[in-house]
């Protein structure tokens, strides 16, 4: 890991274990394939069963699920590691985990945890998150998707965009308001009638995952689809606290990628008979990247640890994802100016992090509303009321 800080000296041994561990995965398994999978816009559906084997589904939540119970920074190494690898196959796993298993624990029944969490942690099931519509984007509040009592069970109608893993996926936690317009969540097989999930073709960012819309025509599901402790924004805001937490780590992972290709290429790039690291303007790139990974780092460690301790707020979870990811965006356009045209083919890892991370920038909650979000925690006053 990148770690101008020695920041691995406030690992422990089980942290450190993981870190290398996922490492070596992505390593041997990612790195050596994942350019023709970004070029082809190919999701390689056998790395689901791979990710179970080795506990990155939903790894923080207890044992007793078939999880592996371990602690927020650990989880954050995951998250850093797989998206040095590609930020798509990172949000498949956080997907995954924070927002389909995260929201079985947080608001579903005992029985509905038993039932799929083992499944899901294993890879024997893949679920999505539909929250975001295409009227709504960062307006969740105005969701048009409806839950409709019917007899012992429920009716959905409306439609979900920009659903990662919906094409792929078993089932769906489903946000929709019910007959009192209050945000419920359900749980819906993608096998029922009136389910379908149609795919978005011609994406240029995360081509290595799976991305698509949910639309519900007349959906019906059991009364048992309801997560019964789900009710109001809170619930699936909740699950996005999650994801923002493991993204901020993520972003950190494909700024080292670029960072490392571009030092290592100045480094043999010769102009005018000198390395082109030799050179001033150069220098200050790689100072400048590593620079924000080092302070990014350092900002997702401390808070892994109000995480672990219960302390962590929603607004320094936007701070991070917003900070990180923007900096890892800026961090892959400066690594592209070193690499000159070379810096536009899918040869070199760069364009394509660079064009992952364009949708991260967007995604669980822009840069300009994470912006809001934490103004909003530091004058009172909300700037979109």
């Amino acid at each position: 890991m990148l770690d101008f800080y020695s920041i691995e000296s406030l690992l422990t041994p089980e942290q450190r274990a993981i870190r290398d561990a996922v490492r070596e995965f992505v390593d041997g398994e990612i790195l050596p394939n994942v350019r023709g999978w970004w070029d082809r816009h190919e999701f390689p559906a056998a790395i689901k069963d791979q990710f179970g084997a080795i506990g990155l589904f939903g790894p923080t939540l207890p044992q007793e699920y078939g999880c592996a119970g371990i602690d927020n920074i650990a989880y954050g190494l995951i998250n850093y590691e797989l998206e040095r690898g590609d930020s798509g196959l990172r949000s498949f796993a956080s997907v995954q985990g924070a927002l389909v298993m995260y929201p079985f624990f947080a608001y579903g029944s005992e029985d509905q945890r038993r039932k799929y969490l083992p499944d899901l942690a294993a890879g024997r099931l893949i679920g999505c998150f539909g929250l975001t519509e295409s009227d709504g984007g960062s307006d969740p509040g105005a969701m048009r998707t409806r839950a409709r009592r019917d007899g012992d069970g429920w009716i959905l109608s409306g439609s979900k965009t920009w659903i990662t893993n919906s094409p792929i996926a078993d089932i769906a936690i489903v946000w929709a308001k019910d007959d009192e317009g209050v945000v419920r969540g359900f749980i819906v097989p993608t096998d029922a009638t009136g389910y379908s999930a149609p795919t978005i073709e011609s994406k240029m960012s995360l081509r290595a995952s799976s991305t698509g819309e949910i639309v519900l025509q007349d959906c019906r599901v059991g009364h048992e689809a309801l997560l019964p402790d789900s009710g109001g924004l809170r619930s699936p805001l909740g699950c996005l606290t999650q994801a923002r937490y493991g993204i901020s780590w993520g972003a950190l992972g494909a700024l080292e990628a670029v960072y490392t290709c571009a030092r290592d290429y100045a480094a043999t790039r010769t102009t005018f008979g000198k390395p082109i690291a030799g050179r001033q303007l150069v220098q200050d790139k790689l100072v400048r990247m590593l620079t924000d990974h080092t302070l990014g780092l350092l900002m997702s460690y401390q808070l892994g640890r109000l995480k672990d301790e219960n302390k962590m707020t929603f607004a320094q979870v936007s701070m991070a994802k917003r900070n990180n990811v923007r900096v890892a965006l800026n961090g892959a356009r400066l690594a592209r100016e070193i690499l000159g045209g070379n810096g536009i083919t899918t040869e070199y890892p760069v364009i394509r992090h660079l064009l992952n991370l364009e949708t991260v920038d967007t995604y669980e909650g822009t840069h300009d509303i994470q912006t809001l979000i934490i103004g909003r925690e530091i004058t009172g006053l909300g700037a979109l009321e």
